[in-house]
Order: C-alpha cells, then structure tokens, then sequence
C-alpha cells in the first residue's frame, strides 16, 4: 500500500500534468494575443489571403523586414477565402482579401475567437479585362461581359462581338475564370450579374491572378480577368463602358479612383479585434507615404492623400 506522503506526490504530479495539457490544447487553437516569435527571436505576423494582393503583400513584408529587422512578416496566397478561414480559426494575424467579409464569416469570427474582425482599406485594384495581343478587339461593355461569363449568356463566339480574330480561326470565346473561393471572382460575378446569377460552366478555372493572364497570353482565342497590376506585354487590357453607346474606359489609377471605370474595388486587410503592437506598428507603416508608394509601384492603385490613416472600418 503507498504512503500518503506518495499518495500526495503522486496527486500533485497528475494536477500539474493536466495542467500542462491544457495549457498546450489552448495554445494551439488559437493566436495569442502578442504576434509568436521565431527561433531568432524575431516576431512574426503571419498573413494569408488574396492572390490578387499576394505579390504587394510579399513586397510590402521584404520592404519592412529592411526597416525593422526584428519583425518577419510571413505572407502566403490561396485566395481570399483561405485567408479569411484562417482569420476566422484564429491562425493568422492578418487576412488579405479582394472582397469584404460576409456576414456569415463575420459571425463565425466571432464565435469563434470571441473577437470582431476589423477591415482596414489599404488600396485599391482596377480588375482588368485581358485578351490575348493578337486579338483587335479594344472595347466591351458590362452587358456582353455578363453574355460571355453568365449562365444562359448568348455570346460564344468573338464575331458576335463584331471581332474578326484571325488567330482564333475556330471563332470560340474561351472563358478564363478563377475559383470560387477566389474574391476576384466573387466580386466581378457580383459585378457582372449581381447576386442572384451564377456564371455558366466550361470556363477554364485557375488559382491564381498571375496564372489567368499567362494562360490568355499564350492562347489568342481567350478572355480573362485579373488584377491590372499582371499585365504582361502578351496580352491587352480592354476597355469597358457601362452600357452601349457610353464612353469606354481602360483600367488605370486615376479611372479607378474617379470612378469612371466601372470594375474597381477596394483592397482590404483584416484583424481579429483592434490591431496592437507589431500588428498595428505594420499595417500604419502600410498606410504612410512609402507603404502606398509600394502599392502604385506594384500596379495598384494607391489611397488618397485623405484617406491614408488607418482608421478601421
């Protein structure tokens, strides 16, 4: 029979066991509220999300890694959806996203992490419409985008847009598209045929922006869209009007920003509550002169003078 001096000890050891249990099951549910440290001691702020913002993400975070050496900024892509998944579980500091937050993700955020996700505009993108160089077409408008993309849309053939492309002598429109977990792609479905629609199927979906332009680069029967920031020498951006018979515009800083061209959106970052520390340190050096000069140099468009305090919203 054990003492009860063993008893104790052995009691003691099993309570402090089961607390260091719990302590590790907590831990790796969710972020703590100070950014994690590497093995170097750096901190680092991990942030995940759009591909259409994944190449200025990584821009900003090597710019800012020179700056401040003792903060690492880990920056993956996936899409908007995965970024604001990993938002919601808790696992990333900062989500890059094309789109806002539904409802849906805002309550689950919520519920799960006890925090209000925050959303903080840092830019904004002017989606472009990509044909292939070959191509002569210069002009679309909203309505025959929404024929080609949506379902029961009647447009299959560049001639129907009164087209002659050559190097397309089977005349078929090929549709590029991106996932659906992409925000891109939410926001310029949304766009072209509002919520209810859904685009029709036999598109070629891709993963990424930079992936959509290079395929419409090399296939000259093909239309796409990405961020105007992609723009390659093999293809052409064309330009969009609103309805027939109104003025066309081809994506650039200022069309996005006057609001003449009429597939621009915003660029946003989320948190989990109010930013602190390194997270709030980074995303106000985002918001000063040189993080926005980042955003023009990467194909973007950068925030009015007036708009560049990080207030959240």
């Amino acid at each position: 029979m054990l003492s009860n001096s063993t008893l104790k000890k052995n009691t003691m050891a099993f309570v402090y066991f089961a607390i260091a249990i719990t302590i590790f099951v907590l831990g790796c549910g969710q972020k703590s509220e100070e950014t994690a440290r590497s093995p170097s001691g750096k901190s680092v702020i991990q942030n995940s999300g759009s591909d259409t913002m994944v190449n200025l993400a990584q821009t900003w975070a090597e710019k800012y890694a020179e700056i401040n050496p003792t903060v690492s900024v880990e920056v993956s892509g996936g899409g908007s959806g995965t970024g604001i998944a990993a938002l919601i579980n808790g696992t990333v500091d900062i989500a890059n996203c094309s789109r806002q937050m539904e409802p849906e993700e805002m309550a689950r955020a919520r519920q799960n992490t006890g925090k209000e996700p925050q959303k903080f505009v840092v830019g904004y993108d002017a989606l472009a419409v990509y044909i292939n160089k070959k191509n002569p077409l210069d002009q679309v408008t909203i309505e025959q985008l929404a024929e080609i993309y949506g379902e029961g849309g009647k447009i299959i053939r560049w001639s129907q847009l009164s087209s002659n492309n050559p190097a397309c002598p089977n005349d078929e429109i090929i549709r590029v598209s991106r996932q659906s977990n992409s925000g891109t792609y939410h926001y310029f479905r949304e766009t072209l045929l509002g919520k209810e629609k859904d685009f029709k199927l036999g598109s070629r979906d891709l993963h990424g922006s930079k992936d959509v332009v290079e395929l419409v680069g090399r296939t000259p029967c093909a239309i796409g869209y990405s961020g105007m920031g992609y723009a390659t020498e093999h293809v052409k951006k064309l330009k969009i009007s609103r309805e027939e018979g109104k003025p066309s515009y081809e994506p650039s800083l200022k069309t996005a920003l006057d609001g003449t061209y009429p597939i621009s959106r915003p660029l946003y970052m989320y948190t989990l509550g109010q930013p602190t520390g390194e997270i709030r340190k980074y995303l106000e050096w985002i918001y000063s002169d040189v993080g926005q000069a980042i955003v023009e140099e990467s194909g973007y468009v950068p925030l009015p003078q007036k708009e560049r305090v990080m207030v959240h919203k």
